[in-house]
């Protein structure tokens, strides 16, 4: 295992894009973030958002785009270069391969997480009073000392981790990079949109706790837990659920199909 995790990280580190890749996780989500907060205000005449936890971490929402991306082209780029030959040939268990493989895509991946995250909440520690956010108006300044922050934070990395493992999961399955993105992303927005045009809020509340999105960024939440669809630690083992699913169905076809 440990000869089948070295190769994969020499092939991810020389593939083509992945550090500029990587930087762009960390790039957008910090951005994101920071663009969102400087945005919003908290006033006498404004409306108050009432999580700024999540609210400082709004860039996840297009970080996690560049993790997948990330993990599909880890995957469905050895198929476009005919690299996927050499590599079953060098380790033809293919499980080990793929085992392998999620294990060096998730640590680059949380090797990201982690700044993108840290970024994104000093960012609103120091943006967010500025716009109203105070401790006089009932916001304490964001501090990873406080632990539901705390929670947040480190289940926004482990977020995008298992963001990583969804997508490596659906790219070993289609191995087309194209179609791999366009259904991880499909799968991640579409449960919010369907949540808006259901007809009643029972319908809408079961679609929040069952999308891999919408019940995996309750982890964020950091105010109202008790009016939540799903909890935070359950939302995020929907979100895992979903990535093991994408797993299995992977490997599966990994082993039924030939190369």
């Amino acid at each position: 295992m440990s000869h089948a995790m070295r190769a994969e990280w020499t092939k991810l580190r020389t593939l083509p894009g992945t550090a500029w890749l990587l930087l762009g996780v960390v790039a957008a989500t910090v951005i994101i973030s920071a663009t969102v907060s400087t945005s919003v205000s908290c006033s006498s005449t404004a409306a108050c958002h009432a999580d700024v936890t999540k609210l400082s971490l709004t860039g996840t929402y297009l970080g996690q785009a560049v993790v997948a991306i990330v993990a599909v082209l880890a995957f469905s780029g050895e198929y476009a270069t005919g690299m996927i030959r050499t590599t079953l040939a060098a380790m033809p268990r293919r499980t080990t391969m793929l085992a392998a493989k999620a294990a060096v895509v998730t640590a680059v991946t949380l090797a990201a997480g982690v700044p993108a995250v840290l970024g994104s909440v000093l960012a609103g520690r120091l943006i967010l009073p500025g716009h109203g956010y105070t401790p006089a108006n009932g916001y304490p300044a964001l501090s990873l000392a406080n632990g539901t922050v705390l929670r947040a934070a480190a289940g926004t990395v482990l977020y995008l981790g298992l963001i990583a493992l969804l997508s490596l999961g659906i790219a070993t399955a289609v191995r087309d990079a194209a179609v791999a993105v366009g259904a991880v992303l499909g799968l991640l927005y579409l449960f919010p949109i369907l949540t808006q045009l259901a007809g009643t809020p029972g319908v809408a509340r079961h679609l929040q706790q069952i999308g891999p999105m919408t019940a995996g960024l309750e982890i964020q939440a950091s105010s109202g837990l008790r009016g939540l669809p799903i909890s935070p630690w359950a939302g995020l083992g929907v979100l895992a659920a979903w990535a093991a699913a994408a797993l299995l169905a992977g490997a599966l076809v990994l082993r039924l199909r030939d190369a």
